[in-house]
């Protein structure tokens, strides 16, 4: 099998990412450009999957009493709270820092999660998850190559 492929397919789990798929096609031998595009394009892939699941899957789960109780009670109610530390003038760098950080916890799927959840205009979320992803394809380039460490 193309060992692009394993490339692509590490840029769009969650659990891996930008932090996976990188060091594994410079490992692999394979022209950096090529794997930086490829995983930059496939980790970009989880916003949209993210958005179609919550769009369309959040209104069958709030007919659940447990899932709409815990929506209606914690997350409204931290999600203002969030909302006046961050601030909306913030939202996007906020985003964008989020995701350009290439950390357990951050990338593409939170990143995305976190805009459906503060209902940021998609256009902005785009964009934001976008740039954040650029970064952190450079971080880890620069890392993987030695350049830059995260020590």
């Amino acid at each position: 099998m193309n060992s692009l492929f394993y490339v692509a397919l590490l840029s769009v789990l969650p659990i891996s990412e930008l932090r996976g798929s990188i060091p594994l096609g410079f490992g692999l031998g394979l022209d950096p450009f090529l794997v930086v595009l490829t995983a930059v394009i496939f980790n970009f892939l989880a916003v949209f999957i993210v958005f179609f699941f919550m769009d369309n899957l959040h209104r069958l789960f709030l007919r659940a009493k447990f899932y709409r109780s815990f929506f209606d009670g914690y997350i409204k109610k931290n999600r203002s709270k969030i909302e006046k530390a961050v601030g909306k003038k913030t939202e996007f760098l906020a985003l964008m820092i989020l995701v350009a950080i290439p950390l357990p916890l951050t990338g593409a799927y939170t990143g995305s999660v976190l805009a459906w959840f503060f209902g940021i205009s998609r256009r902005k979320a785009y964009l934001a998850i976008f740039l954040g992803v650029v970064v952190a394809a450079l971080i880890m380039t620069l890392v993987s190559f030695g350049i830059f460490g995260l020590s």
